[in-house]
């Protein structure tokens, strides 16, 4: 199902064009703002840009979203439900027209009921032509061809795998391991494990690495953290950033990383070299993803209770727009210019989950 029971809706909106308790376009219903929230956003709000809002159905329980820029794709996972979980897709969509080119299923891993091994968190590989997911309830990692869609392997050994990321300069895939509170780096090419950093009672969950020094940053759930991992050391540094911290981003130098922070309805700005927070911007309830535009430095934050996604400069700590994408946004990336989001609006059997395509217009 590739969203054809609904034709693609394009919307062009004002920056910060959504007022507090406003009503969302056709994927679903914002969460109404507190008066004192409404007025920490006007304080750091600038109407200054335009954007174009493409969004369409896709499928249900959508997860999180990757860019290929070798085959010009986007990679989405979609999984149903609780164990044993019997509907798991890796879809390959059309970033322009966001209309499903491809669909895999994941391998079944036990015959009697059907289970199989679901897919959620994603990252891409263009260099090796894969697609690396998280295979969360399997304690697992999974490898898939770009090119065929084939699952290609299966990698063991961590615990509740939640987000995962590609160094390509170093050859490792790394990811967390949230239950055991471990960040865990494996050989792209053997798939053979590399490094392991555990810190007793954390919840790694969002992380990302830094292309040019091999810096692992990783968002801690548990205690409103930032673990930094340098290829030099197996003892992590550790940054305290905002409430309920579950995602991380960077800037193109590196040098400053955004944390999104689920319970504080916010993102810091971390200078590294300090280990300060420089300045805290609130965009919306529910702050689950983080993703930076790398050309211009604007940061977009996923808001899953607001059901918006955030634009923000943050070099002056202004919100540049409120964007609707959908009930339950999920999860963000940008490439190229153009953010693309998902969400969890699905209420239903017979509803699907969207992709929206934020584009700004200059």
């Amino acid at each position: 199902m590739s969203g054809s029971r609904n034709p693609i809706q394009r919307r062009t909106v004002l920056g910060a064009a959504i007022a507090a308790g406003g009503v969302l376009g056709t994927a679903g219903t914002a969460a109404a703002a507190t008066p004192d929230q409404a007025r920490d956003r006007d304080r750091t709000r600038t109407k200054e840009t335009t954007y174009a809002v493409t969004s369409a159905e896709l499928a249900q329980g959508l997860y999180q979203v990757a860019h290929s820029t070798r085959h010009n794709a986007l990679w989405v996972t979609s999984s149903i439900g609780y164990p044993p979980v019997t509907q798991s897709r890796l879809l390959k969509v059309d970033p322009r027209t966001l209309k499903t080119l491809a669909s895999y299923t994941p391998p079944v891993t036990d015959e009697a009921t059907g289970t199989l091994e679901a897919v959620y968190g994603i990252a891409v590989d263009d260099v090796h032509d894969t697609v690396w997911v998280t295979a969360t309830l399997n304690n697992a990692l999974a490898v898939y061809s770009q090119r065929t869609g084939q699952h290609l392997a299966t990698v063991p050994g961590v615990q509740h795998t939640r987000d995962v990321a590609v160094d390509i300069p170093r050859g490792l895939v790394w990811c967390t391991a949230l239950e055991e509170g471990s960040i865990v780096a494996f050989d792209l090419r053997t798939h053979a494990e590399r490094k392991r950093v555990t810190v007793e009672g954390s919840w790694p969950a969002g992380l990302v690495v830094n292309p040019f020094t091999g810096h692992v940053y990783a968002a801690d759930l548990a205690k409103s953290r930032l673990f930094e991992v340098s290829p030099g050391s197996d003892r992590p540094r550790i940054l305290p950033v905002g409430e309920g911290t579950i995602d991380v981003a960077l800037s193109a130098d590196g040098r400053t990383a955004y944390t999104a922070n689920q319970a504080a309805g916010s993102v810091s700005v971390v200078d590294l070299a300090s280990g300060e927070v420089t300045r805290e911007i609130k965009t919306g309830a529910g702050t689950l993803a983080v993703a930076t535009d790398l050309c211009t430095g604007r940061v977009y934050a996923a808001n899953k209770d607001a059901g918006t996604t955030t634009v923000l400069d943050p070099r002056t700590g202004t919100i540049v727009a409120d964007l609707a994408t959908g009930a339950n946004t999920d999860h963000v990336t940008v490439a190229h210019g153009v953010a693309y989001v998902v969400d969890k609006a699905a209420a239903g059997p017979d509803t699907l989950d969207s992709i929206h395509r934020i584009d700004p217009i200059h």
